[in-house]
């Protein structure tokens, strides 16, 4: 596919991989420690320290525990069947040119069929797609049924090695996330919530740090759904639905030109986990529970 290259290392760090495996988290020495991650591709490079503690609190405008930036994965309690499904609209600081040429890294038709099928979601966006597309970015924040979280401006790593992104000094991170959140308020969008989805996954308490003053509650996953890149929508659709449990949060993506067979996928996803009961909620929802 023409658009690999740097989109795919974009994708593939945002939930690409087949299973829920162990993820690259960065340690001072450069090195791969086990954190959450979509990929397989860093299942080798799991072994080491415990990823960094995921405090249970729903999320507050202060640092957690140390100062470190609260992290939240999917906290099932007891068995009420509740979802929330997540998607990432991706672009980077640079890609400018390419979006200039033609490519798409919208998908206005899964918005419009989340919003046919009365769904709920998270749409974790990069500040760079929202000046890219402002008009669908103030839609979406402007939708009751939908809220806007922070996936950077730049989808620039916050931590290294990660999957061969670029990576934010961290002196600069915590700026790099206000000029998101500055990007969705300039485009118009109101309902944007203290949320942060580290590009890739990856992160160390270094980034905890550094993001600690910005407010806001990193929030992972534990299902992948494998759209990226995908052609096979019935192949993304069973992975879903073979991994939600109560309470999941699945991560997606809201990017046409590489993520091409996620609408078609909630086509079935949403029906079938609505028969086995399942309600779809927000991950602000989720987290309060």
């Amino acid at each position: 596919m023409a658009t690999l290259g740097l989109l795919g290392a974009v994708l593939v760090g945002c939930g690409g991989g087949g299973t829920e495996t162990p993820a690259p988290k960065a340690t001072a020495g450069g090195g791969a420690a086990a954190s959450r991650s979509p990929s397989p591709k860093a299942s080798a490079a799991a072994a080491g320290p415990k990823p960094a503690r995921v405090p249970a609190a729903p999320p507050t405008m202060a640092p957690g525990p140390g100062g470190l930036t609260p992290v939240y994965k999917h906290r099932a309690k007891g068995t009420e069947k509740v979802v929330a499904l997540t998607f990432d609209a991706d672009m980077t600081a640079d890609q400018g040119p390419r979006a200039a040429q033609g490519e798409r890294f919208d998908n206005p038709e899964l918005i419009a069929t989340l919003r046919r099928l009365k769904v709920d979601a998270t749409v974790f966006m990069t500040g760079r797609w929202a000046e890219e597309y402002p008009d669908q970015a103030r839609s979406i924040g402007g939708d009751p049924r939908f809220e806007i979280a922070n996936h950077s401006y730049s989808h620039y790593a916050f931590a290294s090695p990660c999957y061969g992104l670029p990576t934010v000094p961290g002196p600069d991170m915590a700026a790099d996330v206000q000029r998101a959140f500055d990007a969705f308020r300039d485009a118009g969008a109101v309902n944007v919530v203290p949320y942060f989805r580290f590009p890739g996954g990856c992160y160390d308490d270094a980034a905890l740090r550094s993001l600690g003053p910005a407010g806001v509650t990193a929030v992972q996953w534990d299902v992948v759904s494998g759209d990226a890149f995908a052609e096979d929508a019935d192949a993304v659709a069973e992975q879903v639905l073979d991994g939600v449990r109560p309470g999941s949060l699945v991560v997606m993506h809201c990017t046409r030109s590489a993520a091409p067979a996620t609408e078609r996928a909630i086509r079935r996803i949403v029906p079938e986990l609505r028969a086995r009961g399942y309600r779809f909620v927000k991950v602000s929802e989720l987290m309060s529970r």
